[in-house]
């Protein structure tokens, strides 16, 4: 019989993690990492949720204690990166004031971007996880570089086929060849659960309510990294806002980021109230960066979804609502910077990937700033930002969702995206999270119409 290793919770790679994360945010963690190499403990998976062999109880058992141990640790970037939203609206001095008028996209709008949303989210599935060198190599193969449609096994070389495996849960329905609708992903169900979250509770919700929608309505073999381990946390009768910051490494990743679409998009042409939104629920499993991740894209779109913002001007209104010294803020400036200053599109990835490589594939501060100079350098175009956005490696599908959902948005109706991109959907969405399997995304987009006409 086969032990089960679960994924993102086991205590010896938490504290890899957490070792990480405390490089990262100036915690001095030498004594504890020393500690727990002179164990025998190892250090987190580069790419993977679990290393391969469980460890021995006496270093499971070490690996709690050195958690807790570095949880007490004072980083000094907190002052510049704090997570309260009254804390980091006083850190904004270019907050956004509300609108004087409330305008509303009409629900062809926000057709395009469910629909947008889902392209982005399937061209990056076959090559999530994979390093740069194996997206780009396994596209040039197949004749699909610079990237401009979907990803093909056809044509593609044995060998390089085995050096750069396919995304193993994905090949099976997300390559050319084979997809038939659009099968599920984390980066659909979280949005489709925040538009039950606000048809239970309105735009007012608490972040009590949303952990009692997942525990109700979300399968925990459905979360990754920080939603997991917070999932696992309101198990063991920890509440929210700690549900976020006990003994979870990942924290500052981009979960809470592919969640925050909703919330733009119900605030249209108020940055601000989408942010605050936004707020509530990535608090749940997040803080700081991770938290700002989520208001960024939540702010970018509710400026794009009120119809005179461009694409540069929805990510102009997404910093706003970010401290300006944190990493984040810092990041996606550089991002967009770096976007305006060189025409080829891999020498700015590769500019990216020098500066933030030494993030994880899955935290928010290189994610957010790869998905800013995507859009930045397509200006608007919808295949150009879902390519640009995979094709920069790191967190594909959810970069290519975000990407998606915002040019989609300004391409203002689904005929305005390139029938390559829709026909294969066949307006069809698969999903876990009850009352939505099969469900299609003109259905999704009159739903949501319906949550942006109330207060």
């Amino acid at each position: 019989m086969t032990g089960l290793r679960l994924t993102w919770v086991q205590p010896e790679d938490l504290l890899g993690h957490e070792l990480r994360q405390a490089e990262e945010d100036g915690r001095d963690a030498r004594d504890v990492r020393s500690r727990w190499l002179r164990a025998g403990g190892p250090l987190a998976p580069p790419r993977a949720g679990a290393s391969p062999t469980p460890a021995p109880p006496h270093l499971r058992a070490l690996a709690h204690e050195l958690l807790d141990e570095l949880a007490l640790l004072p980083s000094p970037l907190t002052e510049y990166e704090p997570t309260p939203l009254a804390l980091i609206t006083a850190a904004c001095p270019a907050w956004p004031a509300p609108p004087a008028t409330r305008p509303s996209p009409g629900a062809d709008a926000l057709h395009a971007a469910w629909l947008g949303r889902a392209v982005g989210c399937l061209l990056g599935k076959p090559v999530e996880k994979l390093p740069l060198d194996g997206i780009r190599a396994l596209a040039r193969a197949t004749g699909n570089w610079p990237l401009t449609t979907w990803f093909t096994a056809k044509g593609l070389p044995p060998e390089l086929a085995a050096a750069h495996p396919w995304n193993r849960r994905s090949a099976a329905t997300s390559l050319a060849e084979n997809i038939d609708g659009m099968p599920e992903d984390d980066d659909l169900n979280y949005p489709l659960l925040n538009l039950l979250l606000l048809q239970r509770h309105g735009k007012a919700f608490t972040t009590a309510e949303l952990a009692q929608l997942w525990l109700d309505e979300l399968p925990a073999g459905r979360t990754f990294t920080a939603e997991r381990i917070a999932y696992r946390n309101l198990l063991s009768g920890v509440e929210p806002p700690l549900t976020a910051a006990r003994r979870n490494p990942f924290r500052e990743w981009i979960g809470a980021a592919i969640r925050a679409d909703i919330h733009g998009w119900t605030h249209p042409g108020d940055p601000a109230a989408a942010a605050a939104q936004a707020h509530r629920d990535a608090c749940l499993t997040h803080t700081a960066n991770g938290v700002y991740g989520a208001m960024f894209i939540a702010a970018a779109l509710a400026a794009a979804a009120g119809g005179t913002a461009g694409v540069h001007d929805a990510l102009a209104a997404g910093l706003t609502v970010v401290p300006p010294r944190s990493r984040l803020s810092r990041a996606v400036r550089f991002g967009i910077d770096t976007a305006r200053a060189e025409p080829d599109f891999d020498t700015v990835v590769d500019h990216l990937h020098a500066a933030l490589g030494h993030y994880h594939w899955v935290h928010a501060v290189p994610n957010a700033a790869l998905l800013a100079a995507a859009l930045t350098h397509a200006d608007g175009d919808f295949s150009g930002s879902i390519c640009r956005a995979v094709s920069g490696g790191w967190d594909t599908d959810s970069n290519g969702a975000t990407a998606g959902s915002l040019a989609g948005l300004l391409a203002g109706r689904p005929d305005a995206i390139p029938g390559r991109w829709t026909a294969p959907l066949k307006n069809r969405l698969a999903t876990s999270v009850a009352g939505f399997y099969g469900i299609g995304f003109d259905t999704l987009a009159h739903l949501t119409h319906q949550e942006v006409l109330l207060p």
